[in-house]
C-alpha cells in the first residue's frame, strides 16, 4: 500500500491522506488549515487539488472520519468545480457537509454515500471497516482499510471517553479484534502524545455546568465549538434544570444543532429559543446563551456580544462567560482582545483550563500518552505513522510507539510517499503538492475555488 499524508504533519490541521493500492486511490478527509496573521484576505489553506490530475481517473472517492473543520473544511470550497469524487460519511458528518454544499447551490452536483458507525463497505480494491470512537463531536470513526497488501488503521481524532453523553464509548473490542487479525500499520492522532493525561469525560463537563448554573445568579454565556453537540446539549439540560431559558448564537452552531436534532442525537434535550434577542427582558437569573467564537473570531457571536451588539443581552457585572474550549495556539491574542472587553464591563471570565469545584469546564477530545499506549496494546500494529501534530508531537508519538513494540515508527513530512508492505515501511520520495490559499470575500465569507481546468 502507498500512503501520502498531505497535511496534519508538522501542523495541527489540514488533514488529507491519500491511500493507493492496486492502481486505485482513496482520499481520507479533506480539511483546512487556517492562515497565520499577515495573510490578508486568505480564508483557508489546502493542498492544491490540481496536483491530483495524474491520478484523477483512479481516485475513487473521499471517506470522512468526522465533521471537524480540519477534516471537512475543504469540501464545500473545492467540490464540485476543483474536485468532484464521491464522498462517504456518517449521517452527522454528511448532514454538515450537505448543508454547506446546499448553501453554495452545489448539493445535487456531488455524489454522497452515507454509512452508519461500525458498518463496512467496499470501494474498489479497498475494504473499509469503520470503528466507533469518541471525540468532541458526534459519530467519529476510525477506518480499518483492508487491502491485499495488509490492513492500515486510520484513527482520525479520538479519545477514550467512558461517558460521552451522546453516542456510545469507543468500541475497544472491535479494535482488539482488528489487532488479533493483524494490522500492518496505524496512522494515529498525536495531539497529546507528549504527556500522560487523566481520563476525562463529557459527563464531567455536564456536572460542572450544573454547578455553574446553581451558583451563579447573573446571566451566563457558554462558548464552545459549534460541532461539540454533547457540550451544547449539556448547557441546555443543565440550564433549563436551573430555571433558565437557553438560546443559541452563531450560524454554524444552529446548523450543527439542526443536523443533530434531525438525526435524533438530541432526543430529550430541551429546545432552544429561536434567537438570542428573545433572552432580552428576562431576569438575569433566567438567561443562558450558548455561542461560538471561543477562538477570538472577529465576526463570531462572542465577539459581537463583547461589542454590545443589540441582538444580544447586555452583559456586565455579575454575569459570567465560560470559554469551554481549548485555545488553539496562535489565537491567544485574538481571544484576549475579545474577553478584555467583557472583563472591562465586570463580566467574570472562566477559561477552559479552569476548574469549578474540582470539575472541568472543558475536556480535550484527544488522547494522552496513556490512552495511546492502551490503543497500541489493543491494535498491535507492526508499523506506526504518527499524524496530526507538530514535530514535537510526532516525535513523542514515535518514541511511545517504539516503546509499545512496533517494528518501526516513521516520522515523516507532508507530501512524502510511504510504501507499506509486509516486508517493511519506507519513504520513497515526495509528491509535488503545492498549497493553495483560498480567499475570503469583502465580508469575510468563504469563496469557492474554481480552477481554470476542473478535475471532473
Amino acid at each position: 500500500m502507498l500512503v501520502v499524508p498531505l497535511g496534519g504533519l508538522g501542523r495541527i490541521g489540514m488533514n488529507w491522506t491519500l491511500y493507493g493500492h492496486d492502481g486505485a486511490w482513496l482520499l481520507v478527509d479533506a480539511g483546512i488549515s487556517f492562515p497565520d496573521e499577515g495573510h490578508e484576505g486568505v480564508d483557508a489553506i489546502v493542498p492544491d487539488p490540481t496536483f491530483l490530475a495524474p491520478i484523477r481517473d483512479r481516485l475513487l472517492g473521499l471517506i470522512v472520519t468526522h465533521a471537524h473543520e480540519d477534516h471537512i473544511g475543504a469540501i464545500d470550497r473545492l467540490w464540485p468545480f476543483a474536485l468532484n469524487v464521491p464522498i462517504w460519511a456518517t449521517p452527522f458528518a454528511m448532514g454538515m457537509i450537505s448543508r454547506r454544499l446546499e448553501e453554495q447551490d452545489n448539493l445535487d452536483a456531488v455524489t454522497r454515500h452515507v454509512f452508519n458507525v461500525g458498518s463496512s463497505f467496499k470501494v474498489g480494491p479497498f475494504g473499509i471497516d469503520t470503528v466507533r470512537l469518541t471525540h468532541s463531536i458526534p459519530e467519529p470513526v476510525a477506518l480499518a482499510i483492508h487491502t491485499g497488501a495488509g490492513t492500515v488503521l486510520h484513527t482520525g481524532d479520538w479519545k477514550f471517553d467512558p461517558d460521552p453523553m451522546i453516542g456510545q464509548p469507543t468500541d475497544k473490542e472491535k479494535l482488539r479484534r482488528l489487532g488479533d487479525a493483524g494490522v500492518l500499520a496505524m496512522l494515529c492522532d498525536s495531539t497529546n502524545a507528549h504527556k500522560d493525561m487523566p481520563i476525562t469525560s463529557e459527563a464531567q463537563v455536564r456536572a460542572a455546568f450544573a454547578r455553574l448554573f446553581a451558583t451563579r445568579k447573573g446571566q451566563i454565556a457558554i462558548c464552545c465549538f459549534a460541532t461539540n453537540v454533547a457540550r451544547v446539549a449539556s448547557a441546555a439540560v443543565t440550564g433549563v434544570a436551573a430555571g433558565r431559558k437557553v438560546a443559541l448564537a452563531g450560524r454554524s452552531m444552529r446548523n450543527s444543532e439542526a443536523v443533530a436534532r434531525s438525526l435524533g442525537l438530541l432526543d430529550g434535550v430541551p429546545d432552544f429559543l429561536a434567537e438570542p434577542a428573545h433572552l432580552k427582558g428576562l431576569g438575569k437569573g433566567e438567561v443562558a446563551l450558548v455561542c461560538t467564537g471561543g477562538q477570538g473570531e472577529e465576526r463570531a457571536a462572542l465577539a459581537r456580544l463583547a461589542r454590545g451588539d443589540r441582538r444580544f443581552p447586555s452583559f456586565g457585572a455579575g454575569d459570567t462567560v465560560v470559554l469551554s474550549a481549548r485555545i488553539i495556539p496562535g489565537n491567544e491574542e485574538a481571544v484576549e482582545k475579545v474577553v478584555s472587553k467583557l472583563r472591562h464591563r465586570g463580566v467574570e471570565i472562566l477559561m477552559g483550563t479552569d476548574l469549578l469545584n474540582g470539575l472541568p469546564l472543558h475536556v480535550s477530545g484527544h488522547p494522552g500518552a496513556n490512552e495511546l499506549r492502551e490503543l497500541y496494546e489493543l491494535v498491535r500494529p507492526r508499523f506506526a505513522l504518527p499524524v496530526h501534530g507538530t514535530e514535537m508531537h510526532l516525535t513523542a508519538h514515535a518514541r511511545l510507539a517504539r516503546g509499545a513494540g512496533v517494528e518501526a515508527a516513521l516520522v515523516t513530512e507532508e507530501a512524502e510517499l510511504i510504501r507499506l508492505t509486509p516486508a517493511g515501511a519506507r519513504v520513497l520520495g515526495r509528491v509535488d503538492a503545492p498549497l493553495l490559499h483560498l480567499e475570503a470575500d469583502e465580508n469575510g465569507d468563504r469563496v469557492p475555488y474554481r480552477p481554470r481546468m476542473a478535475l471532473g
